[in-house]
């Protein structure tokens, strides 16, 4: 790929006194990465000079002024402020998360204009970014009212997909959520990512039941005998491959997860306290349903070892790769819909 082909990955920062710059700036220490695209880090680049200083990191960047002047092949600063940010590693601070709300607006901008081609959103901290322009529980729901999507939480590695019913939900309100309809559109979405996002074809899915042991036939509440069961039977009645419900706790333990495309689980630890203990590290927050690519390393701000140069970066540089494959197997779709006739590729069994 030359350059002028190069993707550009559009970076937001993150809170700044968290990890999300130390791994943002490894990432791109390693200058191969610099052979497959173009980063636009979103940010500041005095901001940025003190942290790869203070860390210690080898890495020499480009600030800009101008989306259109960004360098292809060099990592590239827009400097979305111009004063000082006073950082203080390890704390949570509100005027510190402006700025990454500051960063993160002006990223999402230039996704929406294709000044960027993908988004990959270092960590913020929920609570410090809220304000009259961020009400939403985290990046998803922001991103789905300025994209425009039917936006679903999708976690992704190399061996496990799970997808959530319900994300960001009290555990309290739960099951009153799920509903048929609920259920028929994020088993849609899924699928869809699947053939479109992965070139998967005829995708099998598995549903975890809301209650333990799926309800026990309804012994244990009545949600997956009265809700879930019937409306999968439909959509799997439907010519789609989607199976369950199983319960949770031996799902994974027993390896079926492997047998299977992707996972979708009922609410959010359901999820991804198994994927995060089987690829934690290594794992991806995808989010999908959008008109544009973001992807997102799958762990938080870290405060607790924010500044002291220990955060692995291997997360976020899978969170940039993904986001590049995900972006050329939608252009192939893409082309493949214009062009029905033309050979697709074979399904990709699980292993």
């Amino acid at each position: 790929m030359t350059q002028k082909q190069q993707l550009k990955i559009g970076i937001s920062i993150g809170d700044l006194n968290g990890i999300g710059a130390e791994v943002v700036l490894k990432t791109f220490e390693d200058e191969r990465i610099l052979e497959f695209c173009t980063p636009v880090i979103f940010a500041n680049s005095k901001v940025l000079s003190f942290i790869k200083k203070h860390l210690n990191i080898d890495l020499q960047f480009q600030g800009i002024s101008d989306l259109n002047k960004i360098i292809d092949g060099k990592v590239n600063v827009y400097n979305v402020w111009k004063e000082n940010v006073n950082i203080n590693f390890g704390t949570p601070d509100t005027k510190v998360g402006s700025y990454a709300l500051k960063s993160l607006e002006a990223a999402t901008e230039a996704l929406k204009n294709k000044q960027v081609d993908i988004l990959v959103t270092a960590p913020i901290n929920k609570n410090t970014i809220q304000s009259e322009a961020f009400n939403f529980p985290g990046h998803t729901d922001y991103l789905a009212k300025e994209l425009q999507g039917d936006s679903l939480m999708f976690m992704v590695s190399d061996s496990l997909r799970v997808g959530l019913l319900t994300d960001h939900v009290a555990v309290k309100n739960v099951a009153s959520t799920i509903t048929p309809q609920l259920i028929e559109k994020k088993v849609n979405s899924i699928y869809h990512s699947l053939e479109e996002d992965f070139r998967i074809r005829q995708p099998k899915i598995a549903v975890l039941g809301i209650n333990p042991h799926s309800g026990d036939n309804g012994v244990i509440g009545k949600e997956d005998e009265e809700v879930l069961k019937p409306t999968l039977k439909n959509i799997n009645n439907n010519g789609k491959l989607v199976y369950g419900p199983y319960s949770a706790d031996s799902f994974f333990g027993s390896q079926n997860y492997k047998n299977f495309d992707a996972v979708i689980a009922a609410y959010h630890d359901q999820g991804l306290i198994p994927f995060k203990t089987l690829s934690f590290g290594n794992g991806v927050n995808y989010t999908a349903g959008l008109s544009r690519v973001r992807t997102s390393p799958d762990h938080g701000t870290a405060f607790e070892i924010a500044g002291k140069g220990q955060a692995d970066e291997t997360s976020f540089k899978q969170a940039v790769f993904t986001g590049m494959q995900i972006f050329k197997n939608r252009k192939e779709y893409k082309e493949l819909t214009k062009n029905p006739l033309k050979k697709q590729p074979r399904r990709k069994e699980r292993k």
